[in-house]
């Protein structure tokens, strides 16, 4: 990559949590770098905040537009824009399902439509997907949320065959519980009685994984080295459960590996 002083960065969702960490770790490198947000309200620092709905064509389009006409190019995309749906798949309405996905998965197709014309004529450039441990390692209850960073999962890899001949490269980040308000400010479907049960027992232990969850400074650091990096790897996992439960859904018999998380859940207990 070139001189980092003279590099740009777009980060989505950038007004909290994982995509603030991100962007003021790569601005303490020197580069400069816009955070998108729907209604920043100013500059964070030294974080240039930039009016950005990911659901919208238009908005990204005018979002983008402005950060060229400031820099006159954008070398660094980070895809970290999303949310938390939680309900089985059975409770979440057809209309709340797409809605994840258009922020989750389509928000960064549009940020790439966007984007990635100006890194492929250039001949450089690289790009930084968030996508999940749960993309990998599906939870109940979370089941469209899994599917859209599954889906961001497998473009990730059909985006680094289209462009390594462009020198555009393009990794995934894959974080397990990170303490940040994903949990708290998720959108939730109302719960059935024939589904209660399991899903409190399921919510309690995902609380435990938050408590003792890293903050997102430790994404922060993860992606800071990627940007850094010669050759970035493919994919990259955050914290040591999600090395773990990767490593296990891997090598693991798949029967075996399901067994284990079920009880770890404890979703294949009686009724309490």
């Amino acid at each position: 990559m070139e001189d980092r002083k003279k590099m740009t960065a777009l980060v989505t969702g950038a007004s909290s949590g994982i995509g603030k960490a991100i962007s003021e770790r790569l601005a303490e490198d020197g580069l400069v770098v816009f955070g998108t947000c729907r209604a920043p309200a100013g500059d964070a620092g030294s974080v240039h905040m930039l009016e950005s709905d990911v659901r919208s064509d238009e908005s990204v389009r005018s979002c983008v537009r402005i950060a060229m006409e400031v820099t006159g190019r954008i070398d660094v995309l980070v895809n970290n824009a999303g949310f938390l749906s939680v309900g089985a798949v059975e409770e979440v309405s057809l209309e709340s399902a797409k809605a994840q996905f258009e922020t989750n998965f389509f928000g960064s197709v549009r940020m790439l439509h966007a984007i990635l014309p100006g890194m492929r004529e250039r001949g450089s450039g690289r790009i930084i997907n968030l996508t999940s441990l749960a993309g990998i390692v599906p939870l109940p209850f979370w089941g469209f949320y899994n599917a859209s960073k599954a889906a961001l999962e497998s473009l990730t890899e059909t985006l680094r065959y289209e462009l390594m001949p462009f020198g555009v490269q393009v990794c995934a980040v894959e974080p397990g519980a990170i303490k940040t308000g994903l949990y708290s400010v998720g959108t939730e479907a109302a719960s059935s009685p024939a589904y209660m049960p399991w899903r409190r027992r399921f919510e309690r232990r995902m609380k435990e994984f938050e408590i003792a969850a890293p903050g997102p400074e430790v994404v922060a650091e993860v992606v800071a080295a990627l940007v850094r990096a010669k050759r970035p790897q493919p994919r990259t996992t955050v914290t040591k459960e999600a090395a773990l439960f990767t490593s296990l859904k891997r090598w693991t018999p798949a029967s075996m590996f399901e067994s284990q998380l079920r009880k770890g859940f404890k979703l294949d207990a009686d009724r309490p």
